[in-house]
């Protein structure tokens, strides 16, 4: 009886620390999010140390087998246009259309609506 209420006891504690361990991220985020808010205040005027931040997210991804955020290539193609870095922006914008065909319409747009500077 004693050793039946040991096991027991033993099933109970694996399961609720089995229970702690939380869902994992689908996505690595890494410096994403604060680039996005980075670009978005008053002063953005470091738009290549945003363009490191996001190539720096992108290869730590790679080396964690690891998928990047929705909108992260695409993010990084809107900062390679304003930088003057056209052909690198038309291959972000393909790379997040290809990762995440939800976005191919408003890649098309985006695309559209400035292909004067594309």
């Amino acid at each position: 009886m004693h050793n039946k209420r040991y096991t027991c006891s033993l099933l109970m504690a694996a399961v609720l620390l089995a229970g702690c361990a939380g869902p994992g991220t689908l996505y690595q985020w890494d410096a994403y999010q604060p680039s996005v808010y980075q670009y978005y205040q008053v002063d953005n005027n470091n738009l290549d140390e945003q363009v490191a931040q996001l190539e720096e997210s992108i290869e730590k991804a790679r080396a964690k087998d690891r998928r990047v955020a929705p909108g992260l290539h695409a993010h990084l193609g809107l900062l390679y246009a304003n930088s003057g870095r056209e052909q690198q922006a038309l291959e972000q914008f393909a790379t997040e259309k290809r990762l995440f065909p939800e976005s191919a319409v408003f890649m098309d747009f985006l695309l559209k609506q400035n292909k004067d500077t594309l």
